[in-house]
């Protein structure tokens, strides 16, 4: 059974809290199996993916009736949300216009019990962000869904004494599949502080926490409820990378490092830092159970070095069944011999691990004979003083074919001085040949750097 943990004997008034509502997992069961039976056999369920109980038994109803569970985030447009619609094929919805509404009724008490679904059936229809056109439906199945959650499990440590804190969208892999199905399979209970505020995070007293960089850095921006913290047994941050020196405040000030994980929506998280392995900035550490990976390049394999970059390639138990009704980009996103490339930029050092550079179409910066990684020029500009955010790209250059560029969020410093400090810190062809300076960088929901901003008006100087 996919949520396993609701079938169990354990059980606490406040299994699952999202924001001042709480709900047990027996009367969780019984709520989302009431609905479950008056869905069964619809082609997809789409809810709107506020942090709500609604949402939660909304949810945990279709997984149960068989019924794929289409998440619409709540800050999406009508261009979106008709897309989202048209596409995953949903004839029902709870909260989510233009479909036959489901209503959801929390105090419901007779559950009506029904089959398992078959393992590799589809669970969830989660789009993606839609950089290169139209979000793509990608499907992922109850079994790598299990999959994911177990190997997390045991590289985490995480057990039913758990208590759980975030404040993650529910419509991504981060905030959804691991920060909630994950509590249900696994019996752990669960506080969502419906945003991620750090005074939320304090008072929740967990013992489990996940962010994502913007969330950690404001956590350190907020001291004292930063050291309410040191009583976790584990923070855990992700969806894109943390910034070293967040890394490093974060560490002081809790008493214990953070540790990285890396995913994707197709593939769920493959790699992560172990709770009892050694936690470096940077690093995502190593393979899940079952999770193969590679690196290649242009010239083949990629040296286990620690330097030479290549692309992430993998294959295991927990990737995506594929695009909905996109069979050729599903295969063009796999290699010949059967391994999906992750398009994301990848070294591995001796032990194993692994430390993402980020994506090959925007961070893998090719000037002058040399590869560079955005992500290697970023930590060195944060690691001046000045220094609040850094946004690295490839700009196209006559000579050098790209030249490096950054956009940065500073205090009051000159571009020569930023330069000269990354050429003493780095090779001296790593070094920006052009800094603007910004009021913020652009970034999604998630924290994730919007690069293709950048890109499209990649010389605002002129």
């Amino acid at each position: 059974m996919l949520l396993s943990s609701l079938a169990g004997p354990a059980d606490s008034p406040d299994a699952v809290r999202v924001g001042a509502e709480r709900i047990s997992r027996a009367q969780l069961l019984e709520a989302a199996s009431a609905l479950a039976g008056r869905i069964v056999g619809a082609n997809a369920l789409a809810v709107h993916a506020e942090p709500s109980l609604t949402a939660v038994v909304a949810i945990v109803a279709g997984l149960l009736a068989g019924v794929p569970v289409v998440p619409v985030p709540p800050d999406a447009g009508e261009v979106e949300r008709a897309h989202i619609r048209s596409d995953s094929g949903a004839t029902l919805g709870v909260g989510v216009a233009g479909l036959e509404s489901v209503p959801v009724d929390l105090s419901a008490r007779a559950g009506t019990s029904l089959p398992e679904p078959a393992p590799q059936s589809t669970a969830l229809i989660l789009y993606t962000s839609g950089t290169t056109g139209p979000p793509k439906g990608v499907l992922l199945s109850r079994q790598a869904l299990a999959a994911d959650l177990d190997a997390l499990a045991e590289a985490w440590a995480w057990t039913p004494d758990d208590l759980l804190v975030h404040g993650l969208p529910l419509f991504h892999v981060h905030g959804l599949v691991l920060g909630l199905l994950g509590p249900l399979r696994i019996g752990c209970r669960l506080i969502h502080t419906v945003r991620s505020r750090p005074e939320a995070y304090a008072a929740a007293a967990g013992s489990l926490y996940f962010g994502v960089p913007t969330v950690w850095s404001r956590v350190i921006d907020a001291p004292e409820c930063a050291r309410a913290l040191r009583s976790a047994r584990l923070l855990v941050s992700g969806s894109a990378p943390l910034p070293v020196p967040v890394f490093h405040r974060l560490t002081e000030l809790t008493g214990a490092a953070p540790i990285e994980r890396y995913g994707m929506t197709e593939t769920l998280i493959t790699l992560s830092t172990r709770v009892d392995g050694p936690r470096e900035p940077g690093s995502v550490g190593l393979p899940l159970a079952g999770i193969q990976t590679r690196l290649r390049s242009d010239d083949g394999p990629v040296p286990a070095d620690g330097e030479s970059l290549g692309e992430l390639q993998l294959r295991g138990p927990t990737l995506f069944s594929g695009y909905l009704n996109r069979p050729a980009e599903t295969a063009a996103s796999y290699s010949p011999d059967g391994w999906f490339a992750t398009g994301d930029i990848a070294c591995l050092d001796p032990s194993g691990a692994h430390r993402i550079v980020g994506r090959a179409s925007v961070d893998l910066i090719k000037s002058g004979g040399f590869r560079i990684g955005a992500g290697e020029v970023e930590d060195a500009l944060l690691a001046h003083p000045a220094v609040r955010e850094a946004a690295v790209i490839g700009a196209p250059h006559a000579d050098l074919g790209q030249q490096v560029v950054a956009y940065v969020v500073a205090d009051t410093v000159a571009e020569a001085e930023l330069i000269d400090f990354v050429a003493g810190r780095l090779s001296a062809h790593k070094r920006p040949r052009r800094i603007h300076f910004l009021d913020a960088l652009p970034r999604n929901a998630m924290g994730k750097l919007r690069k293709r901003d950048l890109m499209d008006g990649r010389d605002p100087a002129g």
